[in-house]
């Protein structure tokens, strides 16, 4: 299981395609994989970094990297193309701790 921080509208804009948002509104064509954590330790410290100003919901999503192109650098789980919907097992509000 990995996790990746969304803002709630962008994971429910999601449609057949893909879930295609990297981080804090960035696309996956911009950055070119999807920032991911290997566990809710590591996602706490993600949203200290990048979504400390931030107001909006955000949701944690719960992924099976079952076949995905998951690569683990610099000590985070990237996934490279789009997020399949079917892969996330669930979607949480994220609450800060």
């Amino acid at each position: 299981m990995i996790l990746h921080l969304a803002y709630a509208r962008d994971w429910h804009a999601a449609g057949p395609g893909g879930y295609r948002v990297s981080t804090r509104g960035r696309s996956l064509a911009e950055v070119g994989f999807i920032h991911c954590s290997r566990d809710r330790a590591q996602l706490d410290q993600v949203a200290a970094a990048f979504y400390a100003d931030v107001a909006d919901e955000l949701l944690v999503l719960e992924i099976d990297p079952a076949g995905l192109d998951v690569r683990i650098e610099d000590g985070f789980p990237h996934l490279y193309g789009p997020l399949p919907l079917a892969s996330v097992t669930a979607a949480r509000p994220y609450a800060r701790p």
